[in-house]
């Protein structure tokens, strides 16, 4: 019997040590490594003295025709608006935080979809083609480096753009600086876009792809997994957590290899795979309030969803 005792007590601690080796894995793999390269005042003020020169010049009178890529992102870019609400979130969110009189900024508005939602209301986009959509105010410019005064707007959006910005947080700096005290930002972005995005592994068949490629589509199921997710999610979060003890985090997140030439599925565009619990704590270790993270959705063991609510307090 004693015997036996130690043969399972060996087999146990076997078990934990490889278990250990394997979330270690999972995590150092799967770690979000990267943070913005530092962009200098001189870099800040090139690039918004750029944009608010280009908006000051009169847009092309025909838009260029549309490409086979620009045809199926809109495609796809509208049913996901349609499929989850996003006019009727963004609505919710003005109501429900009485910012329908407010002076409000869209970042990453596209073709001005939400641009009726309110009275007040500012577009800001970095394609130049986009401007003839709308009928209030639109600005060329970029989300790291916008044309706008501090301390301009009481609140605004961003849908499905962060994902897309080259240094994120710079992005997040921004839109605390044009905000005024109090603001209310609502924070929708693709959390988490996958590394196989962009070349369609979930929507290709495995006949498209090489023995490597081939090898990545069947560990989409484990990865993809709940529990693989979990184990992942869970100790990063946990670790970044500890980071945030020590005063304002940077932003860290994962850089992808986005796909510009076939848009396969959605965020096969995606540069970034940035975590909300991530962005979550960059806010709130500068002292800023999220107003959706009670509970589980705070947590670390939320999902990808719901958007972030920042109030902003400066």
């Amino acid at each position: 019997m004693n015997r036996l005792g130690g043969i399972l007590r060996r087999t146990a601690l076997r078990l934990a040590v490889l278990a250990a080796g394997a979330v270690a894995l999972i995590v150092a793999t799967g770690f979000p490594y990267d943070v913005d390269k530092p962009l200098s005042a001189e870099e800040l003020a090139k690039n918004r003295n750029y944009y608010a020169e280009a908006y000051r010049k009169e847009a092309p009178a025909e838009a260029q025709p549309a490409t086979e890529y620009d045809t199926r992102y809109v495609q796809i870019a509208a049913r996901a608006a349609d499929a989850h609400d996003i006019k009727g979130q963004v609505a919710r969110f003005v109501d429900k935080y009485a910012l329908r009189n407010g002076a409000m900024l869209d970042i990453g508005s596209g073709r001005g979809y939400l641009q009726d939602v309110v009275e007040n209301y500012t577009g800001l986009d970095i394609s130049s083609s986009v401007g003839r959509f709308y009928h209030k105010k639109f600005v060329l410019g970029s989300a790291t480096a916008m044309p706008f005064p501090d301390n301009s707007f009481d609140g605004g959006w961003s849908i499905w753009v962060l994902e897309h910005v080259p240094n994120p947080e710079q992005a997040l700096s921004e839109m605390r600086r044009v905000m005024k005290n109090n603001a209310v930002f609502f924070w929708y972005p693709a959390w988490n876009c996958r590394p196989w995005f962009a070349e369609g592994y979930q929507v290709r068949p495995f006949s498209d792809f090489d023995w490597k490629g081939k090898l990545t589509k069947a560990s989409i199921p484990l990865r993809d997994s709940y529990g693989f997710i979990a184990v992942e999610r869970v100790s990063i979060r946990s670790l970044r957590s500890m980071a945030a003890w020590f005063g304002p985090t940077r932003l860290h997140y994962r850089l992808l290899q986005p796909n510009y030439k076939v848009y396969w599925q959605g965020d096969s565009d995606a540069l970034n795979n940035i975590d909300r619990y991530e962005a979550m704590l960059w806010f709130k270790s500068r002292g800023d309030e999220c107003l959706n993270c009670e509970g589980r959705a705070g947590g670390v063991r939320q999902g990808d969803t719901p958007a972030l609510v920042i109030r902003v307090r400066k």
